[in-house]
């Protein structure tokens, strides 16, 4: 039986609205998230954009937003701008990144629509950001800032190209001084996803996260 290419497959469904792409190898295997918006839909990081990927979504009304939240998520993001006429939107750290696309910065946090903003969490780049909806009783993309480990829950990884671990730490905190139980139910991660066994959203999201010994990631050494 011939396997089809993950570049070929149709996104799948996390939750009403919310839609998962396959892994995108211009992306070292990230997964982009796609939102469907009355206000305008939002890609988050850029999926491998194939004919399949384009259809998906023109199909739903087109991209509004391209919101990147990490330099590695960047993809063929020009490409994307240029057949959609999209805005792209990142901490403008990582603006510079894109010399040749037009790029709307942001320094802390950014308003994308009545229900979804950026927010700079640094760390694992200088940039790194997360995507926060309210639907769905909250959902954060969390990017690379935080990953599935083993058993499917929340963590950070700190590998050899990490830029600031004690900074990734402190805006872990800081997410969880912003949000609560209520208002954050889902963290959608941006890589590592098999961890999650067909899964493409973490549940419990606040009380898992709530859960981690910062105190001990502080010591973990970074992985090669």
């Amino acid at each position: 039986m011939t396997q089809q290419h993950p570049a070929t497959k149709q996104p799948k469904p996390v939750l009403e609205n919310i839609y998962a792409f396959s892994p995108n190898r211009d992306t070292l295997g990230g997964t982009a998230y796609f939102i469907v918006e009355n206000s305008g839909n939002i890609l988050i990081d850029a999926p491998a954009w194939t004919e399949t990927q384009q259809q998906f979504v023109r199909d739903r009304g087109g991209v509004k937003w391209l919101a990147l939240t990490h330099r590695g998520g960047m993809g063929k993001a020009r490409k994307i701008q240029q057949d959609e006429g999209c805005r792209i939107l990142c901490q403008e750290q990582e603006a510079y990144l894109l010399p040749e696309a037009e790029v709307t910065p942001f320094e802390r946090e950014f308003s994308i629509s009545p229900q979804t903003t950026m927010i700079w969490t640094p760390g694992h780049s200088p940039g790194s950001s997360c995507v926060y909806t309210s639907v769905h009783g909250g959902i954060l993309f969390s990017g690379r800032h935080l990953l599935p480990d083993r058993d499917g829950c929340p963590h950070p990884l700190r590998t050899a190209k990490t830029f600031h671990w004690p900074r990734q730490i402190r805006s872990i905190r800081a997410l969880l001084d912003k949000f609560s139980p209520e208002t954050l139910h889902w963290i959608c991660p941006g890589a590592s996803i098999g961890a999650l066994r067909g899964q493409f959203a973490i549940a419990d999201a606040y009380e898992r996260l709530a859960r981690l010994d910062l105190e001990a990631c502080v010591q973990t050494q970074p992985l090669l």
